[in-house]
């Protein structure tokens, strides 16, 4: 029982330290622009939030493939074969795009 307890409390203190930091971020992340880049049937879907986005679209191996520029509020697509994509968006994220 006493091991419990120790958890409870340890869980507690954890929960209060991190709290103000978690609302720290989610501030943060409301503020920032969303840019997207969705992969779709032959192609990579790229759209800006309420900034410029540049995408930087490479390979599997690590080639640039292309670099797509997209102005706040519009959207682009680029055609590419089928395969797995690494995409950048101004060097704040980057995910894996699947192109069917």
């Amino acid at each position: 029982m006493l091991h419990i307890s120790l958890v409870c409390v340890a869980l507690a203190i954890a929960a209060s330290v991190t709290a103000p930091y978690a609302w720290a971020d989610q501030r943060i992340e409301t503020v920032s622009p969303s840019h997207t880049a969705t992969g779709e049937q032959g192609h990579i879907h790229f759209a800006a939030g309420s900034t410029e986005a540049v995408f930087s679209v490479y390979s599997i191996t690590g080639q640039l493939m292309k670099v797509v520029r997209v102005p706040a509020g519009t959207h682009a697509t680029l055609e590419l074969p089928r395969g797995f994509y690494i995409v950048k968006c101004n060097n704040q994220w980057s995910r894996k795009v699947v192109v069917r």
